[in-house]
């Protein structure tokens, strides 16, 4: 099989393929080193917090797996999610968002900075080379799809007919291996351009003193520079002033309360409502067709073990009640902090005769939709804090938060967190 790229122009034909079209002083092998080195953190903070919302959503119980092919073992953490503390998936996911978007600014800086590279001529040169411009592509691809992707999922806004979930987690598989082959590449660009430069010794030269890079073969230093308009410390501040303005905002939207006023990016909006249920909501009572119909003086929940049982809201109330504040967080980034009464889980499980229970499937009066049921684990249902919640801040839920009962456990997915809940199915030991 013939790999020879196929023979074209020596001379590049008009355009950004021409060595002297790029006159940016500020671009050069420092610059680009400089970027990706601040980017790479973010990056992986991002990655590895995305991989255990993968986790916490206990993906081996039931059919709580949403990927094709079980995630084809991508899972890279040897241990189930814990219970403890309460807080955990807040603060993962959050941390994913909000080093997310912080690193959108840098991202488009870091391709701003080695633009030239993308229009290198002739653009094969090599089979080896071809294989570099494929891995690139896969990069620059990959990084615009799953921070796009991503953004408008923080936003509930989806304007593809694809499943978010699974194309969003394998395009960041393939993105970071991009990643980390692009990273070895380089290592040796970065090492000389900081031991040449000094790794913050430019950000010192104002704009009289801004000079373009050597021009050397295959560095982003243009080849005819223009005079510099900006300093490179005015350009790494505007940056960064953009990532720590759209962090802000995020922050405001993952750690509510009073900085929820600066949350001006949130879907819910800076004000999700007043009173004891004024508290953000992603999935309307009216959006998934549930009524009075089906949460009136009829409404029974069935919960099964080793025997069953069909309780109503009375009933539920009769019981021993418990109260904990515990926050529920969603995969979107946002989070909250209530107080909410119910009927501990493994109360119910001991009602039911499966005393110690391994799992329960918790299924939604919701007739279709995704996160209709969930599968919880033994530990899950054994925390003391794990409730079928029937109050929230000292009244009864709203129809929309999930009256006439819903599941809090701590440090579990908001929405596997099943709202309105008919039925329990555990699982005895």
């Amino acid at each position: 099989m013939n790999l020879r790229p196929p023979k074209l122009p020596d001379e590049p034909p008009p355009g950004p393929a021409r060595p002297g079209f790029w006159k940016s002083p500020l671009r050069g092998p420092w610059l680009s080193s400089f970027l990706g080195s601040a980017l790479l953190p973010l990056i992986v903070i991002c990655a590895l917090t995305g991989f255990l919302s993968q986790l916490a959503y206990s993906p081996d119980l039931g059919d709580n797996n949403i990927l094709p092919a079980g995630g084809l073992g991508f899972d890279i953490f040897p241990f189930s999610w814990p219970t403890d503390p309460a807080w955990l998936y807040a603060l993962t996911q959050g941390l994913h968002v909000v080093s997310g978007v912080v690193a959108i600014p840098l991202l488009f800086a870091k391709l701003w900075s080695v633009m030239p590279k993308l229009f290198e001529w002739p653009p094969l040169r090599s089979v080896s080379h071809m294989f570099e411009r494929i891995s690139l592509a896969f990069l620059v691809g990959g990084a615009l799809f799953v921070f796009f992707t991503g953004v408008m999922n923080i936003q509930l806004y989806y304007p593809w007919n694809f499943s978010f979930v699974p194309s969003h987690y394998y395009a960041a598989i393939v993105f970071l291996a991009a990643l980390a082959l692009h990273v070895g590449l380089k290592i040796p660009t970065i090492r000389t351009a900081f031991r040449e430069r000094g790794v913050v010794r430019p950000l010192n030269d104002d704009l009289a003193h801004t000079v373009a890079e050597p021009c050397r073969e295959g560095s982003t230093a243009p080849l005819e520079p223009d005079a510099a308009t900006m300093s490179r410390r005015a350009l790494i501040a505007g940056v960064g002033a953009a990532s720590i303005g759209i962090g802000a905002m995020m922050a405001g939207q993952v750690i509510g309360g009073p900085l929820r006023s600066i949350a001006l990016l949130a879907p819910h909006g800076t004000n999700p409502g007043d009173g004891p249920n004024g508290f953000q909501i992603n999935k309307t009572a009216d959006a998934v067709g549930i009524g009075a119909a089906e949460t009136g003086a009829s409404w029974r929940l069935s919960v099964e073990g080793r025997r069953a049982l069909k309780l109503s809201r009375d009933q539920l109330l009769a019981m021993p009640q418990h109260t904990y504040e515990l926050p529920i967080a969603c995969v979107e980034g946002w989070s909250t902090t209530q107080t909410w009464t119910g009927v501990r889980l493994r109360d119910l499980a001991e009602s039911a005769g499966a005393p110690g229970a391994s799992q329960v499937l918790v299924e939604s009066l919701q007739e279709a939709g995704s996160f209709r049921k969930a599968t919880l684990s033994g530990a899950q249902i054994d925390n003391e804090k794990s409730l079928l919640a029937l109050r929230v801040n000292g009244v009864d839920l709203s129809l929309d938060h999930g009256f006439p009962a819903r599941v809090i456990v701590p440090a579990l997915p908001g929405v596997h967190c099943t709202k309105w809940v008919g039925s329990m199915k555990f699982e005895v030991a």
